[in-house]
């Protein structure tokens, strides 16, 4: 299926909308979900967390099937030294592994990341606006792949201790794989899961997440996961 109907004469808008969208599931052969802008989470003090990040990661990874909450994401530009916020988006998520998540920006655009477990679908509500992609193994060395993918991360990922900061332990991913826009992601975690992350891009920018609330395995229906093109939309097979 592939309708173009009005979307063509708004893809400046959809370009435009679409720059949040983007950023939790590009590299790896996902070039539909390019990312740009940001760097780093300010105002961060050195600090002492109660396990290892490495340890506290392995822990999330063996205990949790599946998870839900809410998120922030701040996009800052390094404007000659000093750190601007340009962006601030909210959100809900929702997953179990391997590759099945709702990804949802709800604030400033109502907008979807979806995987089924076999189809990557990016919905822009405002602009009835559907892309699909194969997923395949896609997410295996892209920041999705932290929270959504397999328990096997240590395949696509050297992993290493990172410093503490602001009560939390990080742990810092770097992709073996050349073939991603990613040079290195940080993993913020306490108490056995992530709180934040941090996605260090090949142009020297970061995007930031704040996890606002985390419930791990919680009880999900067969068919969470099913998505439904609505009725109406321009939709665009990758």
């Amino acid at each position: 299926m592939h309708r173009r109907g009005g979307a063509i004469s708004r893809s400046s808008q959809a370009g435009t909308r679409a720059l949040n969208l983007r950023r939790l599931v590009m590299a790896a052969g996902i070039s539909a979900l390019a990312v740009a802008g940001a760097i780093a989470i300010t105002a961060l003090t050195p600090g002492r967390a109660s396990a290892a990040a490495l340890d506290q990661f392995k822990q999330f990874v063996s205990s949790t099937q599946s998870a839900k909450g809410t998120f922030t994401q701040r996009l800052v530009r390094n404007d000659n030294g000093n750190a601007k916020v340009i962006n601030t988006s909210s959100g809900s998520f929702v997953f179990s592994r391997p590759g099945k998540f709702i990804w949802t920006y709800q604030k400033p655009y109502e907008q979807v990341i979806q995987a089924d477990g076999e189809k990557l679908f990016i919905y822009d509500k405002d602009l009835n606006q559907v892309t699909t992609k194969k997923l395949g193994n896609a997410l295996g060395s892209s920041p999705a792949a932290i929270l959504f993918g397999s328990n096997d991360l240590e395949k696509n990922f050297n992993l290493k201790e990172g410093a503490a900061k602001d009560g939390l332990e990080w742990l810092e991913a770097v992709p073996k794989s050349k073939d991603t826009t990613f040079d290195r992601i940080g993993i913020g975690l306490k108490n056995g899961a992530p709180v934040a992350m941090e996605l260090h891009d090949s142009f020297g920018q970061v995007s930031v997440l704040s996890f606002d609330s985390f419930e791990k395995n919680p009880p999900l229906k067969v068919n969470s996961f099913s998505f439904t093109i609505p009725k109406g939309a321009d939709v665009f097979n990758n």
